[in-house]
């Protein structure tokens, strides 16, 4: 009986030889990518697909009808890949596999007996997605549901994994044209003269239009000028009584340049209309559209990015490229507290962790009690009990080329081991250094504390063919991360 998997669970591979089959309802391309332990082919060869259908121990066949297998042998895999990539794409232009059934992967024995199922659900924009991979655990093999869809395309998975893409046209030259034999011109014909053409006399020119010239260190004389107010002791309207009032809404301005006219004396200006009586209405302007939203590049040229509460930004750099090795880091001080003998401080011990999901389920952790993720992509640095000391208190590194890829979100919390609330704990932050050039690239201060033991901080998740983090500051009651878990889901 076949070992049905969800996405994210693993089981052994129990077969040296085997044929991995992806069932759409739609034509679809199969092809496999042999990746070493940083998540990279080592060259373009390890790109198995229709065009280049044999690899170091991989092959990938057309069994017709649009249905692709592809057949591995483990012993003749290189040492130096950690994994192989079985990829399935729609073969279609504008196709999506959210326009089909979830496609079911499964895998085979030589002898045709179904080892494994999965079906890959919760595709939508997707045109391609990694299905299943097959990697090393030390001597033994084992496969793992990935399910990590592509809105972009085959190209930009590739990309992603260090082959060589050239997607842009090639520029066409024109054919070029035969040269006929050169074509004598036959003789000229005499044309009788034509008779000469009356022309119509030239029309007068109309006057130049004049030129408006503004008199020198002069406003123009459409502009009232200054009114003084009068005075103390001269004459002033009289308590009550209203001055003169402002043309009616509608009426046209005098021509530009020339002053308004008065009303004569003794006449009253024009009213304007009575309240309902309808008046010359002016055309609406419409509201100039708002601009997206951007996310902004990490690490700009005025310093870190200041994180509020729900704000994200990209994990890019200024030039474009993107970061491969992410420090969080988690500060925070003791407590101070005033007593008759003078102030003295109260050790905290706060707990930084990173939780991995696939989607929205947990499936590995790095904390106090496990240092280090199962792949390895995640580590922590150790436990910090007292808060003490300047700068990061706990740091949890996060090499995101080798995250795997059927992680999708990789969510740090805070818990506080002794029940101390945010409440009493002062100055704590979350910021993300670039490990590579120990750069600040942004920083989330956590201000008005809660009285609460727990914080979901921050998270890193997948965007396109990039990952972005989230500032999210909110309190939970959780001494411990695994007491978290359940409460993660709406932030997923």
């Amino acid at each position: 009986m076949a070992t049905v998997l969800v996405k994210g669970q693993n089981t052994a591979l129990t077969a040296n030889d085997v044929r991995v089959v992806v069932e759409v309802g739609v034509a679809t391309d199969l092809s496999a990518l042999l990746v070493t332990t940083a998540g990279k082919v080592r060259t373009d060869a390890d790109f198995v697909f229709y065009n280049q259908p044999d690899g170091p121990g991989v092959t990938v066949r057309d069994t017709g009808g649009g249905k692709w297998q592809a057949s591995v042998s483990t012993g003749a895999i290189p040492a130096d890949v950690d994994k192989v990539r079985v990829v399935v794409s729609v073969d279609g232009t504008g196709q999506r596999f959210g326009q089909f059934a979830p496609p079911v992967a499964k895998v085979y024995d030589q002898a045709g007996a179904e080892l494994i199922q999965y079906v890959v659900a919760g595709l939508d924009t997707e045109s391609m997605v990694i299905a299943l991979e097959i990697y090393r655990r030390g001597a033994d093999w084992k496969v793992r549901a990935v399910g990590q869809g592509y809105a972009g395309g085959l190209a930009d998975l590739v990309r992603d994994h260090g082959v060589s893409v050239d997607d842009s046209p090639a520029p066409q030259s024109a054919p070029p044209v035969a040269s006929a034999p050169p074509v004598a011109p036959p003789p000229p014909v005499a044309q009788p003269p034509a008779p000469p053409v009356a022309q119509p006399p030239a029309p007068p020119q109309p006057p130049a239009a004049p030129v408006y010239t503004m008199p020198a260190q002069t406003a123009p004389s459409h502009v009232a000028p200054p009114q003084e107010t009068p005075a103390y002791g001269q004459n002033t309207p009289p308590f009550g009584q209203q001055p003169p009032a402002a043309p009616g809404y509608g009426q046209q301005p005098p021509a530009y340049g020339q002053p308004p006219a008065a009303p004569a004396y003794g006449q009253q200006p024009p009213a304007a209309p009575a309240y309902g009586q309808p008046t010359q209405q002016m055309p609406p302007v419409p509201p100039a559209p708002a601009a997206p939203a951007q996310d902004a590049p990490v690490g700009g040229p005025g310093g870190p990015v200041n994180l509020s509460k729900g704000q994200r930004v990209s994990l890019r750099k200024q030039d474009g490229s993107s970061l491969s090795l992410v420090r969080m880091g988690l500060g925070w001080d003791p407590i101070k507290k005033r007593g008759l003998f003078g102030n003295r401080e109260t050790e905290v011990d706060l707990d930084a962790s990173a939780i991995l999901f696939a989607d929205k389920q947990p499936v590995d952790i790095a904390f106090f009690n496990q240092l280090r993720s199962k792949d390895g992509s995640v580590q922590h640095a150790g436990d910090n009990r007292t808060g003490a000391g300047d700068g990061d208190d706990e740091s949890i590194v996060v090499d995101l080329n080798r995250v795997p890829a059927h992680v999708t979100t990789i969510m740090f919390v805070v818990t506080s081991y002794e029940g101390h609330t945010f409440a009493q704990i002062e100055a704590a932050f979350c910021r993300l250094v670039d490990e590579t050039t120990r750069a600040e690239l942004t920083r989330y201060t956590l201000s008005g504390g809660t009285p609460s033991t727990g914080m979901v901080m921050a998270k890193l998740h997948r965007d396109g063919n990039g990952w972005k983090m989230t500032a999210i500051g909110e309190p939970q009651n959780a001494k411990q991360p695994l007491e978290m878990i359940p409460a993660l889901g709406r932030f997923l």
